[in-house]
């Protein structure tokens, strides 16, 4: 007897970017993070399994997007052949301008992450690891750089200068939030102005361009 063939539907591979694409775009298509995994999974024809093989949690997941955001800024930066010729200086500005412009392609879910809970960036949970990354990374550009390499000035600079290039992140992070100026134009001035700041401070007192920065800043206060 003849039987009708079985038609076969390859399941979609799920992967840990697929879930975090889902996500971003569910909380911000209704607004709100799903009541729960299985709503979540259920909603978006995603296994649970699959879920928890990627991810313990939501915070988990947050935490991840994050961390993905930063290797996909240092991919793109570590690809231009000239960048291990660049200066420190010149090490910032690229990190600084690549990732302010992947959170701009990304602004809507970085401003309901971030704007969540109504704290803001006083609520710092979801940039535990990526913050891991970019102190490591900008360990990485003093030990690679120009300035001096005595033992003794690298273990005072290196967590010296990377816990105060976090804090500077999060100000640029914060004035970015804010910026309403067309293209984020006023963003990408202050970038500038306050690497030219931070990085001179590795090497002399460089009080014009902290002069310049506090102008800088007093004027759009």
């Amino acid at each position: 007897m003849a039987t009708a063939k079985k038609t076969s539907t390859k399941k979609e591979i799920i992967d840990d970017s697929k879930i975090i694409t889902i996500y971003m775009n569910d909380v911000l298509l209704n607004n709100m993070e799903p009541k729960n995994i299985y709503v979540f999974c259920t909603n978006n024809n995603i296994d649970e399994s699959d879920f928890y093989s990627f991810f313990g949690s939501f915070e988990a997941l947050k935490q991840e997007i994050w961390v993905k955001f930063f290797e996909n800024v240092v991919t793109t930066i570590e690809k231009d052949a000239s960048y291990a010729t660049y200066s420190d200086k010149d090490k910032l500005l690229s990190l600084y301008f690549a990732l302010f412009e992947l959170l701009t392609l990304n602004r809507s879910y970085v401003l309901f992450g971030l704007k969540e809970n109504k704290q803001g960036l006083k609520n710092l949970r979801d940039l535990k690891h990526f913050r891991n990354r970019f102190k490591d990374f900008i360990t990485d550009i003093i030990e690679d750089g120009s300035t001096p390499s005595s033992d003794k000035f690298l273990k005072v600079t290196k967590p010296v200068f990377s816990e105060g290039a976090w804090i500077q992140f999060l100000f640029l992070l914060k004035f970015w939030i804010d910026d309403t100026s067309k293209g984020f134009e006023k963003t990408d001035i202050l970038i500038e102005k306050s690497v030219n700041t931070v990085v001179g401070l590795l090497d002399t007192k460089q009080l014009e361009n902290l002069f310049d920065l506090g102008k800088f800043l007093w004027k759009e206060k």
